[in-house]
């Protein structure tokens, strides 16, 4: 048996991890897109670096893009086996690859204008509308905690990641050779004391563990706490300084987030009477969804519902849906909150606010989330005095701003905190994933000061079998004492008795 990891591979974005069994059946864990790495994205999300028509089954452990972004075009190149999530994930999933698939095409549109004008081959969109579709008919439910046989040698259940609505740990077991080898895949693992969400569960002990590792080195801790912190930012920006307050926000999970913590303000009577837009069609799609499944709520926000049916809604909230609304805002010069995707303000709508605004010292953008370093929101919390956008170049004069504390992804106390039902003796490996390298390299050190004894990084497309430690152990051993005991005289002897064993040499 092996693993291949074809994405989230000292990096976080593009998670895809092939698991192969001796009989050739094999299991895709997420098929994520590649975002934030310039140039590179084009083409990693282009090849796959497996033939899409050999993997049997799918398993997506959320619907973040990702994570779940190029399963269309896996499909359209071949795959047509069974799509394992949870429900949650599935509702979410539609949405988002229906609009990824929408952006696909709106953008291979407006680029192909362009290149036709110059006498350029023409570009084809990742996918369609209609191939994402054909995917989502493949999905196939499954809820957390049931155990579901995939093949008579696997099997596979959901716990709670915490992480966003749907968000699911995989747990396998595979039998072969005669042995149960248990794989625990993390896919991203939330925050404990969450806003909204319940905390991620414990599981079983693990034989292996795919662990994500995005905030592997640091501490998600704010001096306020989080409707506060963005309270006084509000306050500065609009009341103060008269400016807007640009606010990057993933669809899924963030924005969601956000909303909440401003109805509370409201609740409060705190929240400044300013305008507030939620400027991403999406957004308002997803926040229905989370609406529509209250089992994932945490008891605080089931309190909330007792006296306020709508946790996601106050005074002054608007979702903005057309182009041309979207448009309108950035010739209104009223102090007013801009929340719009995408939360590494790498592409959609707020990167058109931000082009915008950035070159007024009235203005606040406020950074919620992680950003790849190559992305537009990972310059901008650089510090980078010039960013590129659309081509032009612009200096940055609006604040920057940020709350770490916003973040869906657990820091380096909440992995370890998820780890503690595992007694690491008993972990045979962890592969760190879902990181970035230098990140990763302090957070094998802190694994292995808790006892985790055997961590490993791997790299893009890089191949491994699950059971060569121990091959390499016999064969190291066998080897050793097979040269001792010829300085004995008894080598050719020893030499017979292991051939019976020649298949693990």
């Amino acid at each position: 048996m092996n693993i291949t990891f074809h994405g989230a591979a000292r990096n976080v974005t593009g998670s895809k991890h092939l698991i192969r069994l001796k009989n050739d059946t094999s299991i895709l864990l997420d098929c994520g897109m590649f975002q934030g790495l310039g140039d590179q994205s084009e083409d990693m999300n282009e090849h796959f670096g497996f033939n899409p028509k050999k993997v049997d089954f799918m398993i997506l452990s959320h619907a973040h893009i990702d994570h779940c972004g190029l399963i269309p075009r896996l499909v359209a190149e071949g795959f047509n086996g069974p799509i394992f999530c949870t429900s949650a994930t599935m509702d979410l999933t539609r949405i988002l690859l229906m609009d990824s698939a929408h952006i696909q095409m709106q953008d291979v549109e407006y680029s192909n204008k362009h290149r036709a004008r110059k006498g350029l081959p023409l570009l084809t969109a990742l996918y369609t509308d209609e191939q994402a579709m054909d995917a989502l008919r493949l999905f196939k439910i499954v809820e957390y905690h049931e155990e579901y046989e995939i093949t008579p040698q696997v099997k596979f259940s959901f716990t709670d990641a915490g992480h966003i609505l749907g968000s699911a740990v995989v747990h396998l077991v595979i039998q072969e050779d005669g042995k149960s080898t248990h794989i625990t895949f993390s896919g991203d693992v939330g925050r404990y004391n969450d806003m909204l969400l319940n905390d991620p569960e414990t599981f079983g002990q693990a034989d292996y563990i795919l662990l994500e590792s995005t905030y592997g080195d640091s501490l998600h801790k704010d001096l306020a706490p989080i409707d506060q912190a963005l309270l006084d930012i509000i306050r500065q920006t609009c009341l103060v300084k008269r400016g807007k307050l640009i606010i990057p926000a993933f669809s899924v999970g963030r924005t969601q987030e956000l909303l909440y913590a401003l109805n509370a303000l409201e609740l409060e009577g705190q929240l400044p009477d300013i305008p507030y837009y939620v400027d991403s069609p999406l957004s308002q799609k997803a926040t229905e969804v989370l609406m529509n499944h209250p089992e994932v709520y945490n008891n605080d926000v089931k309190e909330v519902l007792k006296t306020d049916a709508n946790p996601f809604g106050f005074k002054g909230l608007r979702f903005i849906q057309s182009t041309e609304e979207s448009k309108a805002l950035n010739d209104d010069n009223r102090p007013c909150v801009i929340i719009s995707s995408s939360g590494m303000a790498e592409a959609g709508r707020v990167k058109h606010h931000i082009k915008n605004n950035i070159g007024n010292s009235k203005n606040t953008i406020l950074m919620v989330g992680y950003c790849e370093p190559n992305s537009l929101g990972g310059h901008l919390l650089k510090g980078d005095h010039e960013v590129h956008i659309f081509g032009e170049t612009f200096d940055v004069r609006a604040e920057v701003r940020s709350i770490k504390s916003m973040s869906a992804h657990g820091d380096y106390e909440d992995l370890l905190h998820f780890l503690a039902g595992q007694d690491p003796e008993k972990v045979k490996k962890i592969f760190l994933v879902h990181g970035e390298y230098e990140v990763q390299q302090h957070f094998s050190d802190t694994l292995k000061e808790k006892g985790f004894k055997h961590i490993e990084i791997p790299y893009q497309h890089q191949k491994i079998e699950l059971d060569k430690k121990a091959r390499y152990c016999y064969r190291t051993i066998t080897h050793f004492l097979f040269f001792y005991l010829a300085g004995c005289g008894c080598g050719n002897a020893f030499l017979g008795i292991i051939c019976t064993r020649s298949e693990v040499l």
